[in-house]
């Protein structure tokens, strides 16, 4: 019987992400289009359709070589229809993704939110492989998360489990976040939350290799570690300030957990073991003993692939349930 393969996609603001996926997670083969937030985003499920058609004829295949589709979306996603309650980048408001690309493309489609499938696809082939008992955080521009237990999913009651970067870690006098709370982890530990923390502290002490970088408007996070791996003292206490917060974080989300793994990706997550360790020695202070000696933090090894292999997955174990 001739093999049939999945597809994933991991819908970003930008790009759109998609790969054809055997069912051992292999990617056979993947591509991106650019994401049109034209029209409220009412184009992107015929694009995706589109697109998927163009790639199946590059190959020499048909559409019955295609099980199904499993697709990230950003924004909570309410799991009985597959529609997207909110995505503010997109333009989207209950959106009905489910229903439009199954009409599009004919075929099956699940969804979740793109933060839950980058956590299934390091659990099934990444960092976490063999862990059932999973938390995974994506440090990048904003800071999100998702929670596997027992091998599923953790969604809630509405869609927004997992809203790590939403965790409340600066108490009183935080920088205002875009969920229109004030001192969300994300504000302190995502990359533009690393390079604001770095401002503020140049403006208090200008003694540091930070400030030429600083002063020309070229200070991203990446410039931030580099300098402290040089020995800068001020980078270095930012860094520091950024594992407080982050190892508080990781320390209560894993005390309601108790994880097997607990795995960092995303741009910031790429500085290596001058933020690891931080992080690791805070998580460890903070979690409660027994917490903290089952679980092992590391970094996530499927890079910007997580994605669609997490939505292959998502075909891979509904499929069954609704043949």
């Amino acid at each position: 019987m001739e093999e049939k393969w999945l597809i994933g996609v991991d819908l970003g603001g930008t790009t759109v992400k998609l790969a054809f996926v055997n069912q051992y997670g292999e990617i056979i083969y993947k591509w991106e289009i650019p994401t049109d937030k034209s029209n409220q985003g009412h184009n992107i499920p015929t694009d995706i359709a589109k697109s998927i058609d163009e790639q199946l004829e590059k190959c020499g295949e048909i559409k019955a070589k295609i099980m199904g589709i499993g697709i990230g979306a950003p924004g909570p996603v309410k799991e009985t229809n597959g529609s997207v309650d909110v995505a503010v980048n997109l333009g989207w408001n209950k959106f009905p993704l489910k229903d439009l690309l199954e009409v599009e493309t004919g075929l099956p489609v699940f969804v979740d939110n793109d933060a839950n499938i980058a956590a299934i696809g390091e659990m099934w082939k990444g960092a976490g492989e063999g862990a059932k008992d999973l938390l995974c955080v994506t440090l990048g521009t904003g800071v999100g998360g998702g929670i596997i237990a027992h091998g599923d999913i953790v969604r809630g009651v509405n869609g927004a489990a997992g809203e790590i970067g939403h965790i409340t870690s600066v108490p009183e006098g935080g920088a205002p976040c875009n969920c229109g709370k004030t001192g969300c982890l994300e504000t302190v530990a995502s990359a533009t939350g690393i390079v604001r923390l770095a401002k503020e502290k140049i403006a208090e002490n200008g003694n540091t290799t930070m400030q030429r970088f600083y002063e020309d408007g070229t200070l991203t996070s990446k410039e931030v570690f580099d300098c402290a791996r040089e020995g800068d003292e001020v980078a270095k206490a930012v860094i520091e300030e950024v594992a407080f917060h982050l190892g508080l974080a990781l320390a209560n989300t894993a005390n309601g957990l108790n994880p097997e793994k607990i795995v960092l990706g995303g741009g910031v997550s790429r500085a290596g073991d001058i933020l690891l360790q931080a992080i690791k020695d805070r998580f460890n202070q903070f979690a409660f003993p027994r917490v903290a000696k089952g679980a092992e933090i590391t970094i996530a090894t499927l890079g910007n692939d997580a994605g669609v292999i997490g939505g292959a997955w998502l075909v891979k174990t509904k499929l069954p349930q609704h043949v």
